[in-house]
């Protein structure tokens, strides 16, 4: 059993009323990798514009299959994610975890070289709970306010290429590290409700980015397909 932990923010947990990209990653797994698998987490919800709190359970698709499990929260970055991440690994036994993160620290919390640093004080700690773990990590997408703002524009593209160093220097062979390219034509005008959260082709786009990374770099499952 390979256990798959989606690991994020806003774009990842999801709002009610939407698929979300884990949905999409579940049905592009349970089509093309060749033995069980699962999603899993410590939360299941998604986020309740409503009531500003992560208490929906209304999924656009309430397929009783779906495995709902994630570590994500609206609001939340790798400064958030670092101190949770190893007890989320340790009791939900993760062996690969898929990780966006990264626009909500800069956008409100660090800036890049700080959030770097939370980065890599989120791979020791995952680490720390399974030696062999699995990570794949999504750069950041730009959003609506990097094409308003270019000093923050200046700061996602510098973290990305922070990121990048750190993944890179933190790779190891018993434990490896992955970095996604962006994902494919990704348009925040054509692909976001609101320049910044994915609609349904944007859900697609970031399931494929992780998709793709996991078949080219370690031949897991096959290239991903909108299902």
């Amino acid at each position: 059993m390979l256990r798959f932990m989606p690991v994020g923010d806003s774009q990842t947990i999801g709002s009610a009323g939407e698929h979300t990209w884990r949905y999409r990653m579940w049905q592009h797994l349970r089509e093309t990798y060749g033995g069980p698998f699962a999603l899993v987490g410590p939360r299941e919800t998604l986020y309740d514009k409503a009531t500003d709190s992560p208490t929906s359970y209304e999924y656009a698709d309430p397929d009783p299959a779906f495995p709902r499990a994630h570590l994500a929260g609206w609001g939340e970055g790798w400064l958030h994610m670092a101190p949770l991440i190893g007890e989320a690994v340790r009791t939900c036994r993760a062996d690969v975890l898929l990780v966006s993160l990264g626009l909500i620290d800069l956008g409100f919390y660090t800036n890049a070289e700080q959030t770097a640093e939370n980065v890599r004080a989120f791979v020791t700690e995952a680490r720390s709970a399974n030696p062999r773990l699995r990570i794949v990590v999504l750069p950041v997408i730009p959003n609506v306010r990097a094409e308003a703002e270019t000093a923050f524009a200046t700061e996602v593209t510098r973290f990305n290429e922070l990121l990048a160093k750190a993944l890179a220097d933190l790779d190891e062979p018993r434990s490896p590290l992955l970095l996604t390219s962006p994902p494919p034509s990704y348009d925040i005008h054509l692909d976001t409700y609101d320049g910044t959260h994915p609609n349904a082709s944007g859900e697609h786009k970031i399931a494929e980015a992780f998709a793709e990374a996991m078949y080219q770099a370690w031949d897991l499952g096959e290239p991903y397909a909108e299902r």
